[in-house]
C-alpha cells in the first residue's frame, strides 16, 4: 500500500485528490492549517478514513516530524493562499505559505529521504502577461502579483532542487480548474452561489468585474487524475495543465443563469471595484506534451461544468431557504 501525504486537504483539490488516492487503496495523511468543523465540509464523508494533522506548512519543525514519522512514498502539496486579491493585502503571509512552505517540503525531503516524490500546484498566473498563446513550458514566466511571485519562486525552486540533489520533485502549471468545491470569493463559485440565491429569492443582483474577461477552466475533479499520473512517470518532469480552450466570464453567466431558467442579463451588474488591479491578460495552455505523455484528457466540458456547479449550489440553497 502506497502512502501520500497531501497538504491544504480540505481544499478544492487537497479533497478531490483524497478521494482519487483512497480509491486506489493508498494510506493518506492530510494537513491543513484548519481542521475546525466548517473546513472539514470537503471530506466530511471520508474523514474518519485518513489521517489528519492539524499545522501550518511554514512550520517546518512541524513538516520535517511528519515526513520523518509517516514515511510517506508522495507528496502533493496544494497548501496556498489561492486568492489572488488576498495576495496584495497580504504579501508577507501570501510568500510565507506560497514559496516559504515549498522550501520546507523539499528540505524535509532532502534531509530524510530522497526517493519520496513531490508535486507542486504551480499556477498559469506565473506567466502574467504573455505575449504567444497559447502558453507551453517553454514560455516565460512573468508574474505580475504576489501570488503569482511567490508561485513563481517555488516553481524554480522545484527546479532547483530536481536537478541539483536529483529528487523526484516535478510541478504543474495549473490553469483554472472550478468544482461545486470552490471557495465562493472566485468568480465561477460566486456565479454559481448567487443563481441559487436569486432562484430562491436570497437575493436579487451579482455583481462581477470584466465579463469579457476570458479563462482557460477545468475541471479539478479532472485535473487531479493528471496529478497523480504526473507522479507514476518513471522520469520527473513539470507538465502544464489546462483544457486548450478559452471562455468568457459572460459565457459563464450565460449558462449558469439559463440552465437555472434565468437571463442573466436581468441581474448581473458590472462593478469597477470587480476589476482586477494589474488588467486582465489572455492565458490558455497548450497541455498537447501532457495530453500525449500522460494519455489523458479532460472528461468534462465547460457545459457540464457550470450545469454541475449550478446544481451543487441550488441544493444547497434550497436547504437553506427551507
Amino acid at each position: 500500500m502506497k502512502r501520500a501525504f497531501i497538504t491544504g486537504v480540505t481544499g478544492q483539490d487537497g479533497s478531490y485528490l483524497a478521494e482519487l488516492l483512497l480509491d486506489k487503496q493508498y494510506d493518506i495523511v492530510g494537513m491543513d492549517v484548519n481542521l475546525s468543523p466548517e473546513h472539514l465540509q470537503n471530506i466530511n464523508h471520508f474523514s474518519n478514513k485518513i489521517t489528519l494533522i492539524e499545522g501550518d506548512i511554514r512550520n517546518r519543525d512541524l513538516l520535517l516530524k511528519n515526513i520523518k514519522t509517516h514515511q510517506p512514498d508522495e507528496i502533493y502539496n496544494f497548501a496556498s493562499i489561492s486568492f489572488v486579491p488576498d495576495s496584495w493585502d497580504s504579501t508577507i503571509t501570501t510568500l510565507g505559505v506560497n514559496a516559504e512552505g515549498v522550501v520546507n517540503l523539499l528540505e524535509g525531503v532532502r534531509q530524510t529521504n530522497k526517493t519520496i516524490k513531490i508535486f507542486q500546484a504551480s499556477s498559469s498566473e506565473m506567466f502574467g502577461a504573455p505575449r504567444i498563446q497559447p502558453q507551453n513550458l517553454e514560455t516565460p514566466l512573468a508574474p505580475r502579483n504576489p501570488y503569482a511571485a511567490a508561485k513563481a519562486y517555488a516553481h524554480w525552486l522545484v527546479t532547483c532542487y530536481r536537478s541539483t540533489y536529483n529528487m523526484f520533485a516535478i510541478s504543474g502549471i495549473l490553469f483554472n480548474h472550478e468544482s461545486p468545491r470552490r471557495p465562493m470569493s472566485f468568480v465561477t463559485r460566486k456565479i454559481t452561489s448567487h443563481v441559487a440565491k436569486i432562484k430562491y429569492g436570497l437575493c436579487d443582483k451579482l455583481a462581477l468585474g470584466n465579463l469579457d474577461a476570458r479563462r482557460d477552466w477545468g475541471y479539478a475533479g479532472d485535473y487531479v487524475n493528471a496529478i497523480w499520473l504526473m507522479l507514476q512517470q518513471d522520469e520527473p518532469e513539470d507538465y502544464i495543465l489546462g483544457t486548450g480552450e478559452t471562455h468568457s466570464v459572460r459565457e459563464f453567466c450565460e449558462l449558469a443563469f439559463g440552465y437555472a431558467g434565468l437571463d442573466y442579463q436581468k441581474f448581473v451588474i458590472q462593478d469597477p471595484g470587480y476589476f482586477r488591479q494589474e488588467g486582465e491578460h489572455l492565458r490558455v495552455a497548450d497541455p498537447t506534451l501532457t495530453f500525449r505523455k500522460l494519455h489523458w484528457r479532460p472528461r468534462v466540458n465547460f457545459q457540464s461544468l457550470v450545469e454541475m456547479m449550478v446544481e451543487a449550489d441550488c441544493a444547497l440553497f434550497k436547504t437553506i431557504k427551507a
